[in-house]
């Protein structure tokens, strides 16, 4: 039997198309996962968000709950910038709101995932001028958050929403030959089932790399509600002895709360099985 640390993702308010469980302030959204037998929220928020650290680290020990990680997306669908952009003043923006995320993440001693942060290769472009840019922006972001003890979670997103990293093998190859330091592979089914010839080998293939985990089932529903077989997932998450958190990012439907009660019901039975 396994024994993982769950989490489900929230943000301060979102629309209902968002994979959004919980939404509120992180004070109200800590005491709800917790209810619901959670050990962790992933948070949505902008990197200028003003956050009460102090009564936050006190929420979290009171109803002994963590953050599992913050999620810089909309410093990208928000701020409209990205660590490629062919703009010199645009992807310094990006850069210095990642450090702004990296302070966040110190007082909150979690880590970061960047996904459509990573920008877009325009059409017809040459992909290596922009791997590179993104590498040498990468090495700038991951050592300044392993001085601050935070660590960096590249998010394997389809082919529909971005245009790099859509698989495993190609994040864990990029890492590998661009000698990125303290950066790790986040899956997540949803996408992985778009994208994966192999869900199960993309596990094994990210290996000791694999530092997150997102889970939905393929409508994007909470898990166990559709097709995806979950079993096999969190068996390959053993065999790599996976000490991550697993993160429901699901649709609200029906609701948040019946959504995070099904999967973690679902999800706890399967770990009683491997």
């Amino acid at each position: 039997m396994c024994d993982w640390s769950y989490s489900l993702s929230s943000a301060d308010s979102a629309p209902d198309s968002a994979p959004i469980l919980l939404r509120g302030g992180i004070c109200s959204n800590l005491e709800v996962a917790s209810m619901l037998g959670y050990q962790a929220i992933e948070i949505h928020t902008r990197e200028d968000a003003l956050l009460d650290y102090t009564r936050i680290a006190e929420t979290a020990s009171r109803y002994n709950v963590t953050i599992s990680a913050v999620v810089t997306g909309r410093l990208n669908t928000q701020g409209d910038v990205s660590l490629i952009d062919d703009r010199p003043y645009v992807t310094q923006s990006a850069l210095a709101g990642m450090r702004s995320y990296i302070e966040m993440a110190a007082h909150l001693k979690t880590n970061l995932i960047i996904g459509w942060l990573k920008g877009r290769i325009p059409d017809g472009a040459d992909r290596t001028l922009y791997l590179d840019r993104l590498a040498r922006n990468l090495r700038l972001i991951c050592k300044e958050a392993e001085e601050k003890g935070v660590k960096v979670f590249i998010e394997v997103i389809n082919r529909y929403e971005v245009n790099i990293f859509t698989t495993a093998k190609e994040t864990v190859e990029f890492l590998d030959a661009w000698d990125i330091p303290n950066c790790y592979v986040h899956l997540d089914t949803f996408h992985m089932n778009i994208e994966e010839e192999d869900p199960i080998d993309a596990i094994h293939v990210s290996g000791a790399r694999l530092g997150y985990f997102h889970v939905a089932d393929n409508t994007r529903f909470y898990p166990g509600s559709g097709t995806l077989d979950f079993t096999s997932y969190l068996s390959a998450l053993k065999d790599i002895n996976y000490a991550g958190f697993i993160s429901v990012e699901c649709l609200p439907v029906p609701d948040g709360k019946t959504a995070a009660k099904k999967a973690l019901a679902y999800l706890k039975n399967i770990e009683k099985e491997i």
